[in-house]
């Protein structure tokens, strides 16, 4: 009798075969309640498209302009500091659906996302060249 049968027989624990099946982590769960969304029960594109009229200056961005959560967030949040100008913003992770809705109104793929007057400018990349060529001094006044 090996080890394994002793202590099967000891404990009473293992059952037959359970030597040999893998063990399985346990479902993570957690004890914090859901967070509310912030849509207030708002249909995704009625929210996305409601902030975007009321704000001339919104950034959907991962994080906030405080406390930006990605490199190409902080990027653009510095940018639109640097022209002190005041614009609305949403954190893309606090909401998947908000996330998703975002990428189907604008048909771009990637946060953070400008818009102006309810018009996309881009992401990081666009909005740091047109920062840099002074366009978006512009676009933004």
């Amino acid at each position: 009798m090996g080890l394994l049968d002793r202590v099967r027989n000891k404990l009473k624990i293992l059952g037959p075969g359970s030597a040999e099946a893998p063990i399985r982590p346990l479902p993570r769960v957690s004890l914090e309640p859901e967070p509310e969304s912030t849509r207030g029960g708002q249909p995704v594109e009625a929210f996305v498209r409601q902030q975007l009229a009321d704000h001339r200056v919104f950034l959907f961005m991962k994080g906030t302009p405080d406390a930006p959560r990605c490199g190409f967030s902080a990027n653009v949040a510095a940018i639109l500091a640097s022209y002190q100008v005041t614009y609305g913003s949403f954190d893309v992770l606090s909401d998947d659906e908000v996330r998703a809705g975002v990428k189907m109104v604008s048909a771009w793929p990637t946060f953070p996302q400008l818009f102006v007057n309810g018009e996309l400018v881009g992401g990081s990349d666009i909005v740091s060249q047109l920062h840099q060529s002074g366009e978006l001094a512009a676009i933004l006044a």
